[in-house]
């Protein structure tokens, strides 16, 4: 370390609880990182997942999945025999 840097008056972990609080680090695997090209899509992407995800806790479904109740049976003849032919 050069002489001119004088640390006699430090503070260890001065800034260690702020830091703390208003830093998230995530490291993304190699192959994840090449998929997003910076911060503002890993975020987007992870916003419309969380979107998602809230939508299935919550029970509520898009108009694609949603199952309709199957219609009251219609009545139908009964099958009649055939005659064989001549």
């Amino acid at each position: 370390m050069l002489p001119e840097y004088d640390f006699s008056k430090a503070v260890r972990g001065k800034y260690h609880v702020r830091f703390k609080r208003s830093s998230n680090v995530v490291v993304l695997d190699e192959d994840v990182a090449k998929l997003f090209p910076n911060a503002e899509a890993v975020n987007g992407s992870l916003r419309a997942l969380a979107t998602v995800a809230k939508r299935a806790r919550s029970g509520r479904k898009t108009g694609v999945l949603v199952k309709r109740p199957n219609k009251q049976m219609q009545r139908t003849r009964p099958a009649q025999a055939k005659k064989p032919r001549r």
